[in-house]
Protein backbone atom coordinates (compact mmCIF):
# COMPACT_ATOMS: atom_id res chain seq x y z
CA UNK A 1 0.00 0.00 0.00
CA UNK A 2 1.14 3.33 -0.48
CA UNK A 3 0.89 6.77 0.71
CA UNK A 4 -0.43 10.07 -0.96
CA UNK A 5 1.49 13.24 -0.81
CA UNK A 6 -0.08 14.61 3.08
CA UNK A 7 0.86 10.79 4.48
CA UNK A 8 -2.29 8.77 4.41
CA UNK A 9 -2.25 5.41 3.28
CA UNK A 10 -3.96 4.33 -0.01
CA UNK A 11 -4.74 1.49 -2.20
CA UNK A 12 -4.27 2.94 -5.21
CA UNK A 13 -3.69 6.36 -6.97
CA UNK A 14 -7.23 7.56 -8.20
CA UNK A 15 -8.14 7.72 -4.24
CA UNK A 16 -5.58 9.78 -3.52
CA UNK A 17 -6.10 12.22 -6.80
CA UNK A 18 -9.82 11.94 -5.32
CA UNK A 19 -8.19 13.01 -1.56
CA UNK A 20 -6.28 15.90 -3.11
CA UNK A 21 -9.31 17.62 -4.71
CA UNK A 22 -11.92 17.25 -1.65
CA UNK A 23 -9.05 19.38 -0.04
CA UNK A 24 -9.47 22.32 -2.81
CA UNK A 25 -8.85 25.33 -0.98
CA UNK A 26 -9.24 23.31 2.74
CA UNK A 27 -6.09 24.48 4.31
CA UNK A 28 -6.80 28.07 3.29
CA UNK A 29 -10.62 27.76 2.85
CA UNK A 30 -11.10 30.31 6.05
CA UNK A 31 -9.18 33.05 4.83
CA UNK A 32 -10.08 33.39 1.45
CA UNK A 33 -13.55 33.49 2.86
CA UNK A 34 -12.90 36.00 5.20
CA UNK A 35 -11.44 37.87 2.45
CA UNK A 36 -14.04 37.96 -0.06
CA UNK A 37 -16.33 38.83 2.79
CA UNK A 38 -14.57 42.11 4.37
CA UNK A 39 -13.70 43.29 0.57
CA UNK A 40 -17.33 43.57 -0.09
CA UNK A 41 -18.17 44.94 2.99
CA UNK A 42 -15.98 47.58 2.06
CA UNK A 43 -16.53 48.11 -1.38
CA UNK A 44 -20.30 47.73 -1.73
CA UNK A 45 -20.44 49.70 1.47
CA UNK A 46 -18.63 52.55 -0.15
CA UNK A 47 -20.38 52.41 -3.65
CA UNK A 48 -23.53 53.03 -1.51
CA UNK A 49 -22.02 56.21 -0.17
CA UNK A 50 -20.58 57.19 -2.89
CA UNK A 51 -23.75 56.88 -4.91
CA UNK A 52 -26.46 56.36 -3.58
CA UNK A 53 -30.46 55.46 -4.85
CA UNK A 54 -31.27 57.64 -7.56
CA UNK A 55 -35.21 57.07 -6.23
CA UNK A 56 -36.19 56.18 -2.66
CA UNK A 57 -39.83 55.35 -1.93
CA UNK A 58 -41.55 56.87 0.88
CA UNK A 59 -40.47 55.59 4.17
CA UNK A 60 -36.69 54.70 2.83
CA UNK A 61 -33.79 56.66 3.81
CA UNK A 62 -32.27 59.04 0.81
CA UNK A 63 -28.52 58.17 1.67
CA UNK A 64 -27.28 54.74 4.34
CA UNK A 65 -26.40 56.31 7.61
CA UNK A 66 -22.42 57.46 7.32
CA UNK A 67 -21.56 56.56 10.62
CA UNK A 68 -22.89 53.03 10.25
CA UNK A 69 -21.71 52.89 6.54
CA UNK A 70 -17.93 53.98 8.11
CA UNK A 71 -18.53 51.40 11.03
CA UNK A 72 -18.67 48.27 8.27
CA UNK A 73 -16.05 49.82 6.13
CA UNK A 74 -13.90 49.32 8.97
CA UNK A 75 -14.95 45.66 10.27
CA UNK A 76 -14.51 44.81 6.55
CA UNK A 77 -11.06 46.27 6.21
CA UNK A 78 -9.73 44.96 9.08
CA UNK A 79 -11.01 41.83 7.80
CA UNK A 80 -9.34 41.90 4.63
CA UNK A 81 -6.46 43.23 5.95
CA UNK A 82 -6.00 39.95 8.82
CA UNK A 83 -7.04 37.24 5.53
CA UNK A 84 -4.39 38.76 3.43
CA UNK A 85 -1.77 39.21 6.04
CA UNK A 86 -2.71 35.56 6.49
CA UNK A 87 -2.55 34.14 3.29
CA UNK A 88 0.66 35.75 2.16
CA UNK A 89 2.21 34.58 5.41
Amino acid sequence: MSTDSLGFACADPPVAALWRLALFLGDQLLQYIVLALGGAMVLGTGLALVRPRPETKEGELDRPPLGRSLAFMAIGLVAAVWALATLVQ
